[in-house]
């Protein structure tokens, strides 16, 4: 399939055009900020010296996308993930960030030639499409079938935070200290002090310390810490009092990106310029590749994009889901004071808020109502039951 077909179907899943457009308004991506400034007037903005430098760290970024002809899920006959496991592939996005940044640091970009980092491979690995590869979709599939998940199933953003949850819980469980196959603490941000429903999410920063403390078995203050804030911002869509504050998380250095889309299309935000997101979009079929571990030459190429594309932040879905990355106390500490200078700008609608400590009781997981979420789905409830706005 040619580029321009492959275009064409995209905008037509999407609902919309996917032109670059020629602002010289500074680009954030991912807690990076790009000057776009023009040494000739008559320069196009994408051949600027800071375009080029955008451009090099928006393919760095890994590209999941749907794939076909992996050994079939668990006893289903599903050998692809083809129209319906979008927000899966999504979610794999935002997670293989979160270990670039932890293994590699924000700054690394995919070399140009052959024998690539071991890391990067590793990471590569680990989202493979079989049981032997850690956050396959065949691995997934398993701790999310208490929030109805199955292979052709559709699921939303609050399902699939809470998917990874409850894997990356499983395989630390299962494993030794020094062996960690998850590297990093997982807080899922939602609900308020007075449980899950109604309101804002809050974090706690009680609760964020606990959850360091448990994942090193008391044996450190903190740990690498994954946050995870599942939200809906509207019915049919955004509330605008949200976008701005939603833009704003972009530059944040610890910024993961945002799971979101349209409804029956979630795609992997993970940059801002003007009122216009950059995405990576999971709607490509490719053939299966599993890259083993300790193969430095493998072909990476099917996991990364060349083809920069941006939406309206306004017509993303209001069922969204953003992440952060805090490597240690510091960045945790200089995050929450990001966060709460956010909130403090939001003219009493903020995206969540901050705490120190709960003051009632936390809501039990086992009595908690779970969403109908609109991704993957075009017909369908289009609210998370979870939280009311």
């Amino acid at each position: 399939m040619n580029g321009g077909s492959m275009r064409r179907i995209q905008e037509r899943v999407l609902g919309y055009k996917t032109n670059i457009s020629n602002s010289v308004s500074d680009i954030w991506l991912l807690g990076v900020c790009y000057k776009i400034s023009l040494e000739d007037p008559s320069q196009e903005p994408v051949h600027s010296s800071g375009y080029a430098s955008f451009s090099e760290d928006f393919s760095s970024r890994i590209l999941m996308t749907y794939r076909k002809g992996f050994v079939s899920i668990g006893d289903s006959k599903y050998t692809s993930d083809v129209n319906w496991g979008c927000m899966l592939r999504s979610s794999q996005m935002l997670v293989a960030q979160a270990l670039l940044v932890h293994r590699l640091g924000r700054p690394w970009r995919k070399p140009l030639h052959q024998p690539f980092d071991r890391d990067y491979i590793e990471i590569l690995h680990m989202f493979g499409d079989s049981e032997d590869s850690l956050f396959s979709i065949h691995n997934l599939l398993k701790p999310g079938e208490s929030y109805a998940l199955a292979p052709g199933s559709w699921v939303g953003p609050y399902a699939m935070c809470r998917t990874w949850e409850t894997l990356a819980r499983c395989k630390i469980e299962n494993n030794e200290l020094e062996d960690k196959l998850f590297p990093m603490a997982i807080y899922i941000v939602s609900g308020d002090e007075d449980g899950e429903r109604g309101g804002a999410p809050v974090l706690c920063i009680e609760d964020a310390s606990r959850i360091c403390s448990e994942f090193s078995r008391n044996q450190a203050d903190w740990s690498p810490l994954l946050l995870l804030v599942p939200l809906v911002l509207g019915l049919d869509k955004v509330n605008p009092r949200y976008l701005p504050l939603l833009a704003a998380t972009f530059t944040f250095p610890q910024s993961l990106g945002i799971l979101g889309g349209r409804p029956g299309a979630s795609t992997y935000l993970i940059g801002v310029q003007d009122d216009k997101v950059f995405y990576l979009d999971p709607h490509e079929v490719q053939q299966t590749v599993n890259i083993s571990k300790n193969n430095l030459e493998a072909d990476t190429s099917s996991y990364h994009c060349n083809v920069i594309r941006q939406i309206p932040l306004e017509s993303i879905d209001p069922s969204l889901a953003i992440g952060f990355y805090c490597r240690d106390k510091d960045d945790f500490d200089d995050f929450c004071s990001r966060a709460s200078e956010l909130a403090a700008e939001s003219n009493g609608a903020p995206l969540f808020t901050v705490t120190e400590a709960r003051h009632s009781p936390k809501s039990s997981s086992a009595s908690r109502t779970h969403e109908a979420d609109s991704f993957d789905a075009a017909e369908g409830s289009a609210q998370d039951e979870w939280q009311l706005l």
